[in-house]
């Protein structure tokens, strides 16, 4: 993170700066958040799907018109649509409640008290600011309380919160925190490692860097635990 974002990141928590205190450049071209929850308006679930689905499918139209685009050319007529339902049902999903996964917790039968990791799950976000994408991979460890959750649960609450406008500080935390609630631990920690389209497809154009955001909860703020998890995320498997 560049040290003008860590400053301005530094006066919203101090609340010593507030957003309305930026222009709209400041804030697009900055990585900035204000809060763990992911901002929604209190009416935001008043309207269907397919209700949402129509007024966007309008708007977009709209958009691609103010950019010249010729709506009755065959390749181009149900774009508006496409993206409007690719929107409400696809890639920001997980804005709705609904979509939540289910998550069944078993017994720890086996009594296994040692770190589980689920390394590599591969995501696809959008960023808040240009809504272009943020994708990686998610590194996720538990340790048991006495419970146990099923594998692919673990993949599906990563595919929930990445399924909305992010910022990818924001996603790791709430993964984390949706996780140790589940679990009832706060033995939880979470890597991600992303691209974000938003600085190598345009502003700075940079097609080689990454970031990597963590949380790590209860034991894993342990050195030998933290380091313990590190290794595994960084082991080369061959299948």
């Amino acid at each position: 993170m560049k040290q003008k974002e860590i400053l301005l990141n530094s006066l919203l928590k101090e609340n010593t700066l507030s957003l309305s205190d930026l222009t709209a450049e400041e804030v697009g071209n900055e990585h900035l958040f204000t809060s763990i929850e992911t901002p929604m308006k209190k009416d935001a679930f008043e309207l269907s799907n397919e209700e949402k689905i129509k007024k966007i499918e309008f708007h977009f139209a709209e958009i691609m018109e103010t950019l010249g685009l010729d709506l009755t050319d065959d390749s181009l007529k149900g774009t508006p649509h496409r993206v409007a339902k690719m929107y409400v049902k696809e890639i920001f999903s997980g804005l709705d409640p609904a979509n939540k996964p289910k998550v069944a917790l078993f017994e720890n039968k086996y009594q296994y008290n040692q770190m589980l990791v689920e390394k590599d799950i591969t995501f696809y976000s959008n960023c808040e600011h240009h809504f272009v994408p943020i994708f990686g991979k998610a590194h996720v460890a538990y340790i048991s309380s006495g419970k146990v959750i099923g594998l692919s649960k673990l993949n599906r609450v990563v595919q929930y919160f990445s399924k909305r406008p992010q910022v990818q500080e924001r996603l790791t935390i709430q993964i984390a925190k949706e996780l140790q609630k589940i679990l009832n631990t706060e033995d939880v920690a979470v890597i991600i490692d992303a691209k974000h389209l938003c600085v190598s497809s345009r502003g700075v154009q940079d097609h080689n860097s990454a970031t990597v955001s963590s949380f790590y909860g209860g034991k894993f703020q342990d050195d030998i635990t933290k380091q313990e998890f590190l290794k595994y995320v960084e082991m080369k498997t061959n299948y």
